[in-house]
Order: C-alpha cells, then sequence, then structure tokens
C-alpha cells in the first residue's frame, strides 16, 4: 500500500489531480463555513439532532445544514433527479429511452435534462427549508416573501455551484466529483459524530458507569470495524465465468481460456443513497408544515422503527438490482463475446449465451443485494437493542459510502497509474 502512494505522488500528472482534487474540496469546507446573509443558524442545531430526515442531509453535506450555510443543500437534489430521470428512462418517456441507447449523445442530453431537474427540486427543496425552518424557529431576520426567494434563490446557487465542482474534479481531478463531495462533507462530520457518541455513552461519575461506557463505546467501534471490512468483502467479491477463444490469435501462452469478471455488487454504494433519498424525499416538505399527515408519515418511514427499516432495506434490495442493470449489460455483453470469437464453454453463443449470462448476474446480485442491504441496516438495528444513540445510525451509513468511494478512487488511480506506467514502456 505503501509502494502505491509512493508510486502515485511520483507521477505528475496523477499528482497534479490529487493537488487539484483536494483544492476543489478545500473551496468546498470553506464554503460549508459561510451562513447565508440574514439567517440566524444556531436556532435550528438541536431540531436537526432531532429529526432522522436533517441529520442525513446535514451528514451528505458534511455539517452544512446545521450551520445554513451557501451550502446547505449539498446534492441531494441531484441525486433525487437522477433517480428520477433514470426511472422515467426505463420505457415510461419513450423520448428518454431512446437517449439511453443514443451512446454518448443520449448519454450527454440525459445528463442535461438531470441538471435542470435538479434546479427545479432544488430550488422547491430550498423554499420549503427556509419557509419551515423561519414558521418554527424564526430563523430570518425579516419573514417575507421577497426574503423566501432570496435565501432559497441562493441555496439553489450553492448546490448547482456544488455540482460545478463536482464537474471539475471529474474532468481535471480523481474520483467522481459528486461522490467525492459527498464523501468529503460525511468524513469531515466525523470526528464530532465520534465525540458525541462518546459523550453520551461514557459516564464520568463513577467508576463503573464508565466502564459499561466504555464497552458500549467499544461496540459502537466494532460496528464501524465490522462495516468496513463487509464492504470491502462486497467491493472485492467476483463470479468469475470462463471464456474462451475460437481464434487462435487470442490464445494467451497456449491457453485460450480467459475469465469474464462479475461483481458480486455492481452497483457499489449507490442504492443506499438511493434509497436514503427516496425515503427523504416525500417527507421534505411534510416535515415543516405541522400537520398529521407528517406525523403519520414520519412514524411510518422511521428508519428507528422496525416498519420504516423494512422499507428502507425492500428499497436497498430493489435499487440495487434497479442500479445493476443500468450498470451491466449482459445482451450488449454477448453481442461482443460474438463480434470476438469467444464463447462460454458448455453454452451455445447467442441466445443461450445471453440467457446464461442474465441468471448468473441475477443470481450473484441477489448475494450482492442481501450483503449491501444487511451492512445498510446494521448500524439502524443496534441502537434498538442498545444504549447506542440514534445519531450513531447515521454516522455507520455515512461509513458505508465513504469505504465505497474510497475503493472506487483508489481503484481508478491504480488503473491511471498502470495506464501510465504502459505509455512508458512502449515510449
Amino acid at each position: 500500500m505503501m509502494h502505491t502512494f509512493v508510486s502515485l505522488f511520483k507521477n505528475k500528472e496523477i499528482r497534479n489531480k490529487i493537488f487539484f482534487t483536494l483544492a476543489m474540496l478545500l473551496i468546498y469546507r470553506i464554503g460549508s463555513a459561510i451562513p447565508v446573509p440574514g439567517v440566524d443558524a444556531t436556532k435550528i442545531a438541536s431540531s436537526i439532532s432531532d429529526n432522522s430526515i436533517l441529520s442525513m442531509m446535514n451528514l451528505l453535506g458534511g455539517g452544512a445544514l446545521q450551520n445554513m450555510s451557501v451550502f446547505a443543500m449539498g446534492v441531494t437534489p441531484y441525486i433525487t433527479a437522477s433517480i428520477i430521470i433514470q426511472l422515467l428512462s426505463m420505457d415510461v418517456i419513450p423520448a428518454l429511452t431512446e437517449m439511453t441507447k443514443s451512446g454518448q449523445t443520449g448519454r450527454l442530453k440525459m445528463e442535461k435534462i438531470t441538471r435542470y431537474l435538479g434546479v427545479v427540486l432544488s430550488f422547491v427543496q430550498a423554499y420549503s427549508l427556509v419557509y419551515g425552518f423561519d414558521k418554527q424557529y424564526a430563523i430570518l431576520t425579516s419573514s417575507s416573501l421577497s426574503n423566501y426567494l432570496y435565501t432559497a434563490t441562493v441555496l439553489t446557487a450553492g448546490t448547482m455551484f456544488l455540482l460545478w465542482l463536482g464537474d471539475r474534479i471529474s474532468t481535471k481531478g480523481i474520483g467522481n466529483g459528486v461522490s467525492v463531495i459527498i464523501f468529503a462533507g460525511i468524513v469531515s462530520n466525523m470526528p464530532s459524530t465520534f465525540m458525541q457518541v462518546f459523550n453520551v455513552l461514557v459516564d464520568t461519575s463513577s467508576s463503573g458507569a464508565m466502564f459499561n461506557g466504555l464497552l458500549e463505546y467499544a461496540l459502537y467501534i466494532l460496528m464501524y470495524l465490522v462495516i468496513i471490512v463487509l464492504v470491502v468483502i462486497m467491493q472485492l467479491a467476483v463470479r468469475k465465468i470462463p471464456i474462451q477463444y475460437t481464434n487462435s490469435s487470442n490464445t494467451r501462452g497456449g491457453s485460450d481460456i480467459t475469465y469474464l469478471p462479475f461483481k458480486i455488487n455492481s452497483a457499489s454504494v449507490i442504492p443506499v443513497i438511493f434509497a436514503q433519498s427516496i425515503m427523504t424525499a416525500p417527507q421534505i416538505i411534510l416535515s415543516f408544515v405541522n400537520t398529521s399527515a407528517y406525523n403519520t408519515v414520519s412514524n411510518v418511514l422511521s428508519l428507528n422503527k422496525p416498519l420504516g427499516l423494512s422499507i428502507y432495506a425492500v428499497l436497498t434490495i430493489l435499487f440495487t438490482f434497479f442500479y445493476t442493470d443500468l450498470q451491466v449489460n449482459p445482451d450488449k455483453i454477448a453481442e461482443n463475446l460474438g463480434k470476438s470469437g469467444a464463447y462460454i464453454p458448455g453454452i451455445r453463443p447467442g441466445a443461450e449465451t445471453r440467457s446464461y449470462l442474465h441468471k448468473v448476474l441475477n443470481r450473484i446480485t441477489v448475494l450482492g443485494a442481501l450483503g449491501l442491504t444487511f451492512i445498510a441496516v446494521i448500524p439502524y438495528l443496534l441502537p434498538m437493542f442498545t444504549n447506542l444513540p440514534n445519531s450513531s445510525s447515521v454516522g455507520g451509513t455515512g461509513i458505508i459510502i465513504v469505504v465505497g468511494v474510497a475503493m472506487e478512487t483508489m481503484a481508478q488511480l491504480k488503473g491511471q497509474l498502470t495506464q501510465k506506467q504502459y505509455r512508458g514502456f512502449l515510449k
């Protein structure tokens, strides 16, 4: 591992990308500390810790919501817009379905539509947040329509600027820009989360209470370590399908058999983020309106209760299948195998190969979905049976995202390093 890091920093191109990414993240963290003009954020800090929806939004934004900064919305509206567009493109709106089949041009058009929808959702969500917070906590210096519109516009602009930063990271830095920004926000909030849990669990008034608190805190740390290990296993596990080439020019050292790797969890941590967004979306507006409808919805969808946790688990499983279907296309793989003169031993090329790949992918996705769901619900199950605070569950979900993004970014860095070494060898 140390050798890999040394090699990365010796490579000037990759080193510049790392420094550029760090510079963009520094801008993000500075912006997270700049409050929206005319807003008193001290009045909403306690309400966020008591609301699981706001706690998750605050976690993904690195504490920006608690500070009511210009980046308080984070990239959550864009994630929600992405989910909506991807769902509509599955034979719901023919025009969007055609775009998915149009290659790079279609993807660029869908990305543009997603951005426009993200702007609309961001403004609606921002206005709802400002209006609700002001009605309950009087956070604005002047409660007028113009102030509501002004504050919502500033928050929307902050979200769009974050997306611009994400684009710069994706093109000139390392990793997926939006994922890296979410990663940075969660990591920046972790020290305070650990300290908060420690202060809640460890009572220094007596030696006995302190000992019991330290044991519970050790259980909390153990939960994090288990989640990290399980996420790593899920990311690295693959199903190797043997591939044989009929063309002698494709043979390798006298052997014409290679392997087609199918990841157990091709969707990575995206289903967790999608499930969280779906769980929070119907409550965003209702959570700031004092009606019985909000109380009913919040009780049903609360992740701290069995029913809400069950819905969350089902959504995670469904989104794992959904995103895996978007990432892996067995029909296209079978077509490419046929064009390259390759086949699976014992399986006929064509329709039989497509059927076989679909069957294998569905089977391993079941394992991946169940494994990811188990990892996702552990942080919420433990507070139900132990004295761990509910805030620890939010931190556990953050760990899933952090580990997944970190592994994907490291894999991309190693790929770029290998590519650079091959170029140097050829030259």
